[in-house]
């Protein structure tokens, strides 16, 4: 059963939520998929960041195989630098994305 599914019956029964609601629900079941694997179920581990990257914004980034690369918006992301990416840091990554993305488009 799909993260979303469950996320949206056990936290939004019989509720239909608006497009930003699925988006925040998706943004949310999205980290929790990678999350945990390696270690603490709320945050991601450098391994599990590159999965992440990789599998879901591949097509934005580029798939890469270079260490050197994931190392580097692993430290840009550990704003605290406890070695993981909490739930904070990672909505940080998207949001930045989002708007650079929000920029291309918006070129005139």
């Amino acid at each position: 059963m799909h993260m979303n599914f469950l996320f949206s019956i056990f936290f939004f029964p019989k509720v239909i939520m608006s497009g930003l609601q699925q988006g925040m629900a998706l943004l949310i079941s999205t980290f929790h998929k990678y999350s945990g694997k390696e270690g603490d179920k709320l945050t991601l581990s450098k391994g599990e960041l590159k999965d992440l990257l990789t599998n879901e914004l591949g097509e934005i980034l580029g798939k890469s195989n270079d260490q050197t690369k994931v190392d580097k918006i692993f430290k840009d992301l550990d704003a605290n630098a406890d070695g993981t990416v909490d739930f904070q840091e990672y909505v940080t990554l998207v949001a930045c994305l989002t708007m650079l993305c929000n920029e291309f488009f918006t070129k005139k």
